[in-house]
């Protein structure tokens, strides 16, 4: 009988933890990152206008969730069922709610958009834009909407009746699109005045840039499809900023002051709508002006200031104006070496520095009503950090959010409360209200979602950078079964490149899912933001000016060394993957440091800086004419005899970021030096591979280094 007991109870316990340890599979990490392991939050949330009323979304974005931030009692605002009926539309689901007013919402259903009366439950339409419309922008009392149609801007008015505020026959002519690539924080091309009188925009004239074919497999015979590809050193578009008058469908146009192919970045309107300010930043990115413009006429009016570096100046964000009855503006500037505040008059006179904080500034989220307090985002002290902070016009700043790790913060209209939902190390989310007092209430809190499932363990530690004295942050994953007694092999991701940053204080400290599935292997699955990574400041981040990869791949060897002075590590079993600018430092690293490294898969590869964009390559490395010994160095193509490990090339053949011609240009090297290589393409895939086939791409990546890492 005793016997019989003990054989059910280990029956027992063995099933027990078999249902306790669930495996993930290598899909599930790919694929299920943020839906199945996603952590529970207030989906949607968002501030009621001008109200301290608040709204998220419930049951598959199909009920909208109201409450009061007075006591924060929930009922239901509005659910799909009642308006479809009211509008007699087919919704799935309410994702992507605009607020009209405090009690109208904008709903859109395949290019048909309806304003819906809360109190009434009904609705009347407000436009309806072609199918092939894009960039689609409503000005703020969401009734009027400007859109491009391939490269021309439209205007839908009062009237309803389809304008053409502009209308190039030349394709190479492009209005009301993001310009530069999307760099300088850039990302879209429309922007309408405070009070809907006007509308600026972009317009790029790309008639001179080359075109890059790009095949299109789905034909027969295959296609060519050309894209306009601005290389290093070569001839780049041709920006101005138009504005359109409403009133009297008139347009005028602003040029760059200096050459034609200067960077016109960062539009913004004076909530008079008298004037715009353009930050104008010249080719070679180390001078930039913000400029005042009469938005009537498009006459010049002044320089409000001016920043100069030796190595680059990037400006990403416009004139924020936290008063809307004031021209006064704050600009953010890392010119003393971190981003911070500077409050200026609009004849350009300095009225106060706002913050002068040791740590990167990341954006402003708002301000209140009356203007008097701006609320922002900030590293604080740690760069693993990114916490919400305000400061008034005097420069008293104050610490929003109490805890550490990755916050995302929304103040309502004046202040009186804000909502925060952050994660970090030990909490996979968490939501909160504070009050003006910053006095905090929990209003949800996510159960981890990898209970149950084996999933080892994540440590962020720092080590000194090649130069010996600045800290860099690491994270080791290690399997769930961990055993300090045996020896591991280890992967290393890298990155490596600016506006980048892999390790950060929020659950799984920043990293990709399918890391852990690869340390349940029984890898090591090791990471090192070097310098020239995002969120440390100027000195850290501009080291690599016109040696791109040198100090970068110094960083990373220290990383090495830290790996090597660990006993469990087998440091005759490392293994590098990157992708993009971390495909730059995979091949980097296998051919300028071969004896490091026994396997390296390098997707989507810059080779070689001369054949990236103008935009992003020319800040860091100028031009092969200023640059040509930094460009020579930077090559991988003059490294390939030294290749000694295994080493996959992965592309997506439709790549328009990182076009293919890197690859196969160092594939053609590695022919020639007689060297053996692995390369995949993926057919039609831009500069990643996205959706299903990604399951397909990161199976090939993991089971190359572990065949080849034996």
């Amino acid at each position: 009988m005793n016997k019989r007991i003990l054989l059910l109870l280990s029956l027992f316990i063995t099933v027990l933890a078999t249902a306790q340890s669930k495996k993930i599979t290598l899909e599930e990490s790919v694929l299920q990152q943020n839906r199945l392991f996603r952590a529970d939050k207030l989906a949607g949330f968002q501030w009621i206008p001008n109200t301290n009323k608040y709204v998220y979304y419930t049951e598959n974005w199909t009920k909208i969730i109201s409450a009061n931030a007075v006591d924060n009692k929930t009922s239901e605002l509005v659910n799909l069922t009642d308006i479809n009926s009211a509008l007699n539309t087919k919704l799935k689901n309410l994702a992507g709610l605009t607020w009209i007013d405090f009690n109208t919402i904008l709903v859109t259903e395949n290019g048909k958009y309806f304003a819906y009366s809360l109190a009434s439950k009904s609705g009347k339409s407000v436009q309806e834009t072609p199918a092939t419309a894009e960039n689609i922008t409503f000005d703020k009392s969401n009734q009027n909407v400007a859109f491009t149609e391939k490269n021309n801007l439209y205007l839908l008015g009062k009237t309803k009746e389809k304008i053409a505020i502009t209308n190039n026959s030349n394709e190479g002519i492009v209005s009301g699109q993001s310009i530069a690539r999307n760099e300088f924080g850039i990302n879209n091309g429309i922007f309408w005045s405070p009070k809907s009188n006007f509308i600026a925009f972009y317009q790029k004239d790309q008639i001179e840039v080359a075109d890059y074919p790009l095949l299109d497999i789905t034909e027969t015979p295959g296609k060519l499809e050309s894209i306009k590809y601005p290389m290093i050193g070569q001839k780049s578009e041709k920006p101005r900023v138009g504005i359109y008058n409403i009133e009297n469908n008139t347009t005028v146009y602003i040029s760059p002051k200096g050459n034609q192919d200067d960077y016109l970045t960062n539009v913004s309107w004076t909530p008079d709508e008298k004037y715009i300010l353009i930050a104008e930043l010249n080719r070679g990115q180390n001078n930039m002006n913000l400029n005042l413009y009469n938005a009537k006429t498009g006459d010049f009016v002044r320089t409000l200031l001016n920043e100069k570096s030796s190595k680059w100046v990037e400006p990403e964000h416009d004139a924020y104006f936290p008063n809307s009855k004031l021209n006064n503006f704050v600009w953010i500037s890392e010119k003393d070496g971190f981003n911070n505040l500077y409050y200026y008059s609009i004849e350009g006179k300095i009225v106060k520095q706002l913050t002068a904080n040791k740590f990167p500034l990341r954006e402003i989220i708002s301000s209140n009503a009356a203007g008097s307090e701006i609320y922002f985002k900030a590293t604080g002290e740690n760069g693993t950090n990114m916490l919400a902070y305000k400061v008034d016009l005097k420069g008293k700043q104050t610490l929003i959010t109490k805890d550490l790790g990755v916050h995302n913060c929304v103040p309502n209209f004046d202040g009186s409360y804000f909502f925060d939902e952050y994660s970090n190390h030990t909490t996979p989310s968490k939501s909160l209200l504070y009050d003006k007092k910053l006095k905090a209430i929990t209003l949800l809190e996510s159960k981890n979602k990898y209970d149950g499932y084996e999933i080892g363990t994540s440590e962020v530690k720092t080590i000194k950078s090649a130069d010996g004295t600045t800290d860099l942050f690491t994270r080791l994953i290690k399997p769930s079964n961990f055993d300090a007694s045996k020896k591991y092999p280890v992967l290393v991701y890298v990155y490596g490149g600016p506006h980048a940053q892999l390790i950060t204080n929020s659950y799984l400290d920043g990293a990709n899912l399918w890391m852990h599935w690869m340390a349940e292997q029984g890898y090591l699955v090791f990471t090192v933001d070097n310098r020239g990574s995002d969120n440390r400041g100027v000195a850290f981040e501009s080291v690599i000016h016109g040696r791109l990869g040198v100090n970068e791949m110094d960083d990373q060897l220290k990383g090495v060394d830290y790996l090597k002075s660990l006993p469990y590590v087998d440091a005759n079993r490392l293994a590098v993957h990157g992708w993009s600018f971390g495909g730059f430092m995979t091949t980097s690293l296998m051919l300028r440091k071969p004896d490091t490294f026994k396997v390296g898969v390098a997707g989507g590869p810059v080779t070689d800086w001369k054949w990236y964009e103008i935009m992003y390559g020319e800040r860091y490395m100028d031009t092969p004419a200023e640059n040509q010994k930094g460009f020579d160095e930077a090559s991988t193509l003059n490294y390939v005899k030294n290749l000694k490990g295994k080493l996959l090339l992965i592309h997506g053949t439709s790549d328009d970021t990182v076009v293919m011609q890197h690859n196969f240009a160092l594939v053609k090297k590695f022919v020639e030096a007689e060297k053996q290589v692995d390369f995949f393409p993926y057919p039609m895939h831009k500069h990643n591979v996205q959706g299903k086939d990604r399951v397909h791409l990161m199976k090939k990546v993991l089971d190359y280094v572990i065949e080849n890492n034996k």
